[in-house]
């Protein structure tokens, strides 16, 4: 994608030439942008009936690409 300001909340899906193959075609909500790119974390999925935790990630342009969705809800850690 082009260099551009990214919205916290923002969905992005994650390419194949990403630095670490196990996020590699994930969808991202982003909670920070950044000059190079953005910051944000792929959810995760749980068990036993227990929510999962945020994988975090900081991907760059090159290595994203824009959904058109925002996340409705986020963790309140994530809430600015």
């Amino acid at each position: 994608m082009e260099k551009r300001k990214i919205e916290i909340g923002e969905i992005m899906q994650l390419g194949g030439n990403v630095g670490n193959p196990m996020f590699a075609h994930c969808l991202m909500v982003v909670t920070e942008s950044k000059s190079w790119g953005a910051q944000g974390f792929v959810p995760g999925l749980g068990e036993n009936g227990k929510h999962g935790g945020q994988a975090y990630y900081r991907a760059t342009f090159e290595t994203m690409e824009p959904t058109g969705g925002m996340a409705v809800w986020m963790p309140k850690a994530e809430v600015v």
